[in-house]
């Protein structure tokens, strides 16, 4: 089956599938993983990003994530995904997913990047749109993780202050924005 076209029914069959595999069951800071997944993608919404963007924003967690281990759907299963919210938000969700953080994050900002991808192990330099996409989303990704959780906040905030102002030519102007009202003064 195709997936739809229309923002909304893409959206809709996306939560329907979150629902399936139990997002709205799996504990999370701030509640759900699926309460979680829902305030990112009104971030990248109240942002501007475009419906792609926005819908890797709910599904960012389906393959899990270098700091968020459960897997909902394995990534063998990418096709699945692509099938209900579209091939360019599945793309940014699986880029999310498979970052090894602590290899990549220090040249996100270099004209090169070495980002490492943690399932395959290869290391490539994705162009320039994928990676405003996947720092929009680590953005709006940690900003909720840091507003609701202060022992969160203090502990990483500093060392997100430091990797979002080094990315701050990836990010839009209301993502740098928040990210300089929720995490300066942090440490």
């Amino acid at each position: 089956m195709p997936a739809p076209t229309d923002p909304a029914r893409r959206e809709a069959h996306a939560l329907a599938l979150l629902h399936a595999f139990g997002a709205a069951d799996l504990d999370h800071p701030g509640g759900t993983l699926l309460a979680h997944l829902r305030r990112v993608q009104e971030q990248l919404a109240a942002w501007g990003a475009r419906p792609a963007l926005q819908l890797a924003g709910l599904c960012h967690a389906f393959y899990g994530t270098d700091g968020f281990a459960t897997t909902l759907l394995p990534v063998g299963r990418r096709a699945e995904l692509a099938a209900v919210i579209g091939a360019e938000a599945e793309e940014i969700t699986y880029v999310y997913a498979s970052c090894d953080r602590g290899a990549s994050y220090p040249s996100l900002d270099a004209e090169a990047p070495a980002f490492h991808d943690r399932f395959t192990g290869q290391v490539h330099s994705p162009d320039r749109q994928c990676r405003r996409d996947f720092a929009e989303l680590s953005c709006a990704n940690e900003l909720d993780l840091a507003r609701i959780d202060p022992a969160f906040r203090t502990a990483w905030g500093p060392d997100l202050l430091a990797l979002f102002t080094r990315s701050r030519g990836l990010l839009s102007e209301p993502a740098w924005r928040d990210c300089r009202a929720v995490l300066d003064g942090v440490g």
